[in-house]
């Protein structure tokens, strides 16, 4: 017979991302067809590098038809261009978003605006009333030796 465990197990990793996927507000977009990213593979672009990190498997799983794409490029020093994602919604319009220097929340956000439809609107005047943003702050960063260690 196994011993027990002396402490309580926490949540299993599989929890723990399956929380992430789902949590509010769950970006359901109706109206977007496809996008394209295309940033630097390194060094620069951090603010669309969190973006797909944080927020594209968050998308994919609330939208499982939407065709995204990511171009990763190389970007060497002397080179000056930004990033951009191109939203292609179902009516046919296409948008250019420029990604430069934004936050990743900042460009979650110009993508809902983009395509979520009205339920965007309602959840962000019912958040508003209740004093809260419609996206959870970014989380603080670092200082002293937590900064330093990994």
């Amino acid at each position: 017979m196994p011993r027990k465990p002396k402490t309580i197990p926490g949540p299993s990793r599989l929890s723990v991302i399956l929380a992430r996927l789902t949590q509010e507000p769950r970006p359901h977009l109706p109206n977007l067809k496809s996008l394209r990213l295309t940033y630097a593979y390194r060094n620069d672009h951090f603010g669309a590098r969190h973006f797909v990190k944080e927020e594209l498997p968050r998308i994919r799983y609330a939208n499982p038809t939407i065709d995204i794409q990511v171009d990763k490029k190389l970007k060497t020093k002397e080179e000056t261009w930004k990033p951009e994602m191109v939203v292609e919604l179902k009516n046919g319009a296409t948008h250019k978003l420029d990604l430069d220097g934004k936050w990743s929340t900042t460009i979650f956000s110009e993508l809902m605006e983009l395509s979520a439809g009205s339920w965007w609107q309602k959840y962000k005047k019912d958040r508003a009333a209740a004093g809260e943003s419609a996206i959870p702050p970014p989380q603080k960063a670092k200082s002293g030796a937590a900064a330093i260690l990994p």
